[in-house]
């Protein structure tokens, strides 16, 4: 038998941050050794951190990841065990994206990336240039720092494989995996028994059950070991990268590590037979034919042996069974991630929350809370990152006694109900008692003063004073009384969040917390510059659907019973006064249904449909629910909103993302902002299909 440990890395890397990655590596090659590997995977570039983007194009980014290399080198991590670590290199003038592969002090091999990721929130192809001689390998001139350390001059450079004494190892990175002719395939016709996967894979709902499709069925067809590695946290915008480190054998995973946690360093291991890789492979004579003609992989020799010979205390691990969160669980527990490495980051003191008792600001109030437990626990369970986090943002002392996350929360999170003439008791109520619930501070106001005196201004500039339209006055007017109170609650909050640490004799500063979804920026169905604007916003990216499920889950998971009542609430702004026999909700307010916004949102961006075709696609999905007057008139009311506010996403927040159909304009959908919004063509096309089948239903009858 061939046994071999092998050690797949999580760690949670920061942009930049040159001297705190490093440290993270070195723990990881640490505990990995421990464990007995001998080979350790870590992230994709996890020297400067995958999320450097235009930084990747100073030299003094690869620079510093040179020198980082030179500190592993120059230290005993790399001592027995092979280690693949991710870093940009300059090979010929050309920047790649590569993993260096590294044992006992030298440097056996530098592979670039073959395909890079070029859709949704990447751009790599702005930063690096993929490999374009497959199968092909050159010398790479190491600098003079890395010659000094290990002696070498030159190293091989591109894309080969590994072959030890043992076994052979061959390496895929990130986008590699997901595409059609991945190099895993080819490397398996080679004979190749160990390939790896070095990521930067953020999370999205729903998402993981793809990724781990793809990495049992990388080795499913034509068997072998397959390592996926992955950073995990905010390293520096707006994705949250998930971990969920994992090994396959034979397409089945036989080790896991967690998709969400506070943990900095997370190192998932197993032990794998490749003499059963052999057997698995041999049972498949048509994958015999094709690997006998496939063209070879020029090799590395690496002296060294993968395999122990003592594997008698050694027993491969077997399959395990892979555990998925419910997308209520990824909304509580990834978003909290994001924004406690944000808190923890950015040397703020807190989170401020305009808390209206509404399922927006209820799910980020909750959001919060699930941050503050999961920080806690992390802490409690020994984790002195997490613990040394906690003591230096809520200023305790080093022998006092860590808080609960209740206490916490009553530290760093500030909510606040601004509330006017025109809020109802209810909202006021579970407002307070959520807050409550939680441990945060909160405050009660009224804006009433505020509003009057903006008000009073205007009217002392036009002599004219504007009305609500329940008491006659024009949409017009409505509008912006409406808007009024929005924007003033925005400059509030930004005013309390400067200054309510002060008041409490903290010091520091507390960051704003915005609470508008996914499908109210898609509409623009929110002021601009209101308190949807504020420093960053966890539920951004998350539909209001989602989010109502969220509600009802963690009523009852995180121990916040007022969630329950916040969700079977209708959906309303309280921005227009209560009338007897009128009350502003959401959906009248924007002439569709959150669930309709949804669909819109997801054939618009995912589907890629334009206003026509989303009209025909629609004629079919919902023939047994509305006419095709109805259904034409929704998407041209879609259309006609989305176009006119898009505007809106210029300033959006920036949100988590967490949703394929973000509208967000700043990184994630690039479209303009600036529309005819009356869709003349589009609209007169659709209005001629409409007519089309009436016609034809009056022929028919």
């Amino acid at each position: 038998m061939r046994i071999t440990c092998l050690a797949s890395c999580v760690l949670n890397q920061w942009a930049l941050d040159f001297e705190g990655n490093v440290k993270r590596v070195k723990a990881s090659i640490q505990q990995a050794k421990q464990r007995g590997a001998r080979y350790r995977l870590g992230p994709e570039l996890e020297l400067p951190g995958y999320g450097c983007e235009d930084h990747f194009l100073e030299l003094d980014t690869t620079e510093h990841s040179w020198e980082s290399l030179v500190e592993l080198l120059n230290g005993d991590e790399t001592d027995d065990i092979v280690c693949d670590v991710g870093m940009p290199v300059i090979h010929g003038g050309v920047r790649y994206n590569c993993r260096v592969f590294v044992l006992n002090r030298k440097i056996l091999f530098i592979r670039p990336k073959l395909c890079l990721a070029n859709d949704g929130n990447y751009r790599e192809s702005r930063w690096f240039t993929a490999w374009q001689h497959q199968k092909k390998i050159e010398d790479h001139q190491l600098p003079p720092a890395i010659v000094a350390v290990t002696g070498q001059s030159y190293v091989p450079f591109g894309d080969a494989i590994l072959t030890f004494i043992d076994a052979s190892m061959g390496s895929e990175t990130c986008e590699e995996l997901f595409t059609p002719a991945a190099p895993h395939i080819q490397m398996a016709l080679n004979g190749v028994e160990v390939i790896s996967n070095g990521s930067g894979s953020h999370h999205q709902l729903r998402k993981l059950n793809t990724r781990t499709d793809l990495i049992r069925s990388a080795t499913g067809k034509c068997g072998g070991v397959y390592m996926y590695a992955n950073q995990r946290g905010c390293d520096g915008g707006r994705l949250y990268y998930d971990g969920c480190a994992c090994i396959a054998v034979n397409g089945e995973i036989v080790a896991q590590g967690e998709q969400f946690a506070i943990q900095e360093v997370e190192v998932v291991t197993a032990n794998v037979d490749l003499d059963a890789v052999v057997g698995f492979r041999g049972a498949f004579q048509s994958m015999a034919v094709q690997a006998s003609a496939s063209d070879k992989y020029p090799t590395i020799r690496v002296p060294f042996t993968l395999c122990p010979t003592d594997y008698v205390s050694q027993v491969p691990h077997p399959p395990c069974e892979i555990r998925y969160h419910l997308p209520q669980e990824e909304i509580a527990l990834g978003p909290a991630c994001w924004l406690w490495d944000y808190l923890r980051r950015s040397g703020a003191s807190g989170y401020l929350l305009p808390l209206s008792g509404g399922a927006d600001s209820s799910s980020t109030a909750a959001i919060v809370g699930s941050m503050c437990q999961l920080a806690t626990a992390a802490a409690i369970s020994g984790d002195d990152v997490a613990a040394a986090d906690i003591r230096r943002i809520a200023r305790i002392e080093g022998t006092d006694s860590l808080p609960s996350a209740k206490e916490l929360a009553r530290i760093l999170f500030q909510t606040v109900y601004l509330g006017s003439e025109n809020s109802s008791a209810a909202t006021r109520s579970r407002s307070s008692a959520l807050a409550a619930e939680i441990g945060a501070s909160h405050l009660d106001v009224r804006i009433d003063a505020v509003v009057a005196a903006v008000i009073a201004f205007f009217t002392s500039v036009t002599q004219k004073t504007p009305k609500f339209k329940v008491d006659g006055g024009s949409d017009v007017e409505n509008l912006a009384l409406q808007n009024i109170q929005a924007r003033i609650r925005m400059v509030l909050s930004f005013v309390l969040a400067q200054l309510m640490p002060w008041v409490r004799g903290r010091g520091g500063f507390l960051l704003v917390l915005g609470s508008a979804n996914v499908d109210e920026g898609l509409r623009g169905y929110m002021t601009k510059y209101d308190c949807s604007s504020a420093d960053i916003n966890p539920i951004g990216g998350i539909s209001k659907r989602d989010l109502r499920s969220f509600l009802r889950w963690g009523a009852d998971k995180l121990g916040y019973p007022t969630l329950a009542l916040v969700e079977e609430a209708p959906p309303t702004a309280e921005l227009e006064p209560i009338r007897d026999d009128y009350v502003q909700t959401d959906e009248e307010d924007m002439g569709m249904t959150y669930e309709e916004l949804g669909v819109f949102g997801r054939l618009r961006k995912i589907s890629r449909l334009g206003p026509v075709e989303m009209f025909k696609r629609l004629l079919h999905e919902w023939k047994h629910r509305a006419s095709p007057e109805e259904i034409a008139a929704k998407v041209k009311s879609f259309f006609f909103y989305y176009s006119s506010n898009r505007h809106k996403m210029t300033t959006l927040t920036p949100s988590y993302h967490a949703e394929n159909y973000s509208p967000e304009d700043n990184r994630f959908d690039l479209r303009p902002f600036l529309y005819n919004v009356k869709w003349p063509w589009q609209f007169r096309k659709i209005d001629e299909v409409v007519m089309a089948r009436e016609r034809s239903y009056q022929e028919s009858i």
